[in-house]
């Protein structure tokens, strides 16, 4: 069968100009993917017309009804036509369209969800009377008066009618609620002087509110913590660390959690840029980069970040929907995040996540309650104690003796005498205690002056040894392996040239390349710690990285492995029975070494427990 030719045609197309209808359906194709865009687009809207209270209607999962209400500045009724044609705006003069300061700025929003639903908007501003025009797939009615106190109603029904193609592609109204839910949580993380409610009125009357904040008062700090824990919930706020850090005008700002609180996906994340939720490749590498010596590959870090900068320094014109931004020197960026992050982790030393303790008395069942049995509150005397051990069944009294690590001393002491200085007793006021005793030859009972901190002595003691291994690499270097033969691997020549860029960095890793014309690459000297290096596997893995994310961790996170592995083999093992003074001296350790609350795999190290909740299990209080 014989096949056209594709290049020959029977007649020349003609270019014709599109009609409006047609132009702004296109656009909003770009613009409103799906309701949570719509919602998206009109509450920024109201963000920038000074907006300090926002409600949000919807029904449906957004497609039959959204409904925008805030008490805004609000539209006189010769604005209304004008706000629905396309690139009319008041964000911005047209002049510079670097120099952003505000959510919009192109004047597509109305324009496009009037293209492709039923649009009826109600406002009033000051001094003026109240009016509203409604549009029905870009066919808009006359301005007539209204009835509204003051700011502005956005009313959309019917989302995608006039394109109903587009309604196939959207996903269930429980779906398309929870990613409605989404946007406004971001956007009220980025507003925390402003109240937002959501609310589903699905059915019809009054509906459920799904969420509810109230305008923050205070500073930056407290203002934008209280509205985090209202969003990303109090755990996150608990164990979240405050981020402040500035270099070459850039300035960022925010909290990030310990790595022991890690979630299973990256669904923690929220990063702002000036002010604007985004969602960038660029600044999600960093992220991870700064935890990746915290956390397993199959956990994620959680955080809110913002970076606030001069609007020249970023462009947030390359995509309609501006969730995406392009920076004029993102290394800058990327190595304020990294080491930002990396300083308030060293500084959190040997904290924890509070969220262990929690689920560890979540593990904890008491007896089932019975009858209501009477128990003296008082503790027992030492004489009273010897006596209740010496009368007990035979072997049961050596337990005191021959108890695994135990630090108390081997007999009371007689009732009258005074009771010998303990130097321990003083470290109780320190954070990880005193230890008191070491059971199934891993885990250290300590007591602090306000409960027990349960430790896993080999993790924590890996951890420090893998820091002090850490400490002295970065003093001294990475040693090279140089190589008798150097290994060529062939690359294409924009491959080459983009491992050239990074062979300083590679270099100070123990890496050593050099063009060797064309596409191909000369290593010369390989890390020492790696041993025997497949070259070509190793290059291309970091190309990868350098594509994904602008920068490569490869050599070091290879190189760190390994570091790892020689701390887990050089640690206290399992099993092993350790002195008090040990126990004590790893403790001390603990707390001077900053991340040994997690082990080199984003375990937790211990575990802490307050005499309340312990208490409580037992029904004391």
């Amino acid at each position: 069968m014989a096949h056209p030719d594709l290049n020959i045609r029977e007649k020349r197309p003609v270019i014709r100009q599109l009609d409006e209808a047609a132009i702004n359906r296109i656009a909003a194709g770009e613009v409103v993917e799906r309701p949570a865009s719509a919602v998206k687009e009109l509450v920024e809207n109201a963000i920038d017309a000074g907006a300090t209270r926002i409600a949000v209607d919807v029904a449906d999962g957004g497609k039959t009804l959204i409904r925008v209400t805030d008490n805004g500045c609000g539209m006189t009724p010769d604005d209304l036509p004008l706000a629905l044609t396309r690139h009319a705006t008041s964000k911005i003069d047209g002049s510079d369209l670097l120099n952003i300061h505000s959510f919009g700025f192109r004047g597509e929003a109305l324009p496009s969800l009037a293209a492709v639903g039923r649009l009826t908007i109600t406002s009033r501003a000051a001094g003026a009377e109240a009016a509203s025009i409604r549009v029905e797939g870009g066919r808009a009615g006359p301005v007539k008066p209204a009835a509204l106190r003051a700011g502005t109603v956005v009313e959309l029904r019917e989302l995608f009618f006039a394109t109903p193609a587009r309604l196939k592609f959207l996903r269930s109204d429980r779906a398309e609620s929870q990613a409605i839910s989404d946007t406004v949580k971001r956007l009220a993380m980025a507003e925390p002087a402003i109240g937002f409610a959501l609310r589903d009125v699905s059915g019809g009357g009054e509906g459920r509110v799904t969420f509810r904040v109230e305008p923050e008062t205070g500073d930056l700090f407290d203002a934008l913590h209280a509205r985090l824990a209202r969003v990303m919930g109090r755990e996150f706020a608990e164990n979240a660390l405050r981020i402040e850090a500035e270099r070459d005008r850039i300035r960022l700002y925010g909290y990030a959690a310990l790595p022991t609180y890690s979630r299973g996906a990256a669904v923690a994340q929220h990063l702002f840029v000036n002010g604007r939720p985004v969602r960038d490749r660029m600044l999600t590498g960093a992220l991870r980069a700064a935890y990746f010596d915290f956390l397993s590959r199959d956990r994620h870090p959680a955080a809110a970040l913002f970076v606030d900068c001069d609007p020249h320094l970023v462009d947030v014109n390359v995509h309609p929907a501006k969730s995406e931004v392009r920076f004029r020197d993102p290394g800058v960026v990327r190595g304020l995040i990294v080491s930002a992050l990396r300083h308030a982790l060293a500084e959190a030393g040997h904290r924890a996540s509070t969220t262990i303790a929690g689920a560890t008395l979540g593990a904890m069942r008491p007896e089932p309650a019975g009858a209501r049995i009477y128990q003296m509150q008082q503790r027992p005397s030492a004489m009273a104690r010897q006596t209740a051990l010496a009368a007990q069944s035979p072997g049961f009294a050596e337990l005191r003796d021959a108890f695994s690590g135990r630090v108390d001393p081997p007999a009371d002491p007689a009732p009258d005498a005074p009771a010998p200085a303990d130097p321990a007793e003083d470290a109780l006021s320190l954070p990880l205690g005193v230890a008191r005793g070491q059971v199934h030859e891993n885990y250290i009972i300590a007591q602090t002056a306000d409960g027990i901190v349960i430790v896993d002595q080999h993790a924590a003691h890996e951890r420090l040894v893998y820091e002090r291994l850490k400490r002295q690499m970065a003093e001294n270097g990475v040693a090279g392996q140089a190589l008798l033969i150097p290994q060529i691997v062939e690359l294409s020549e924009s491959d080459c040239a983009r491992l050239t860029e990074a062979a300083g960095d590679l270099a100070r890793m123990g890496l050593v390349i050099e063009p060797f014309g064309g596409g191909a690459v000369a290593v010369r000297e390989t890390p020492a710690l790696l041993g025997e290096v497949d070259a070509g596997a190793l290059l291309r893995d970091i190309l990868d990285e350098l594509a994904d994310q602008e920068a490569t961790m490869a050599v070091q996170a290879r190189i760190e492995a390994v570091l790892s592995r020689i701390a887990c083999h050089g640690s206290v093992r399992s099993g092993r029975r350790m002195r008090p003074e040990e126990m004590n001296a790893l403790l001390r350790e603990m707390e001077a070494t900053p991340h040994s609350g997690q082990c080199n795999h984003g375990r937790p190290t211990y575990v802490e427990l307050k005499l309340k909740d312990i208490e409580r299990l037992f029904g004391r209080t």
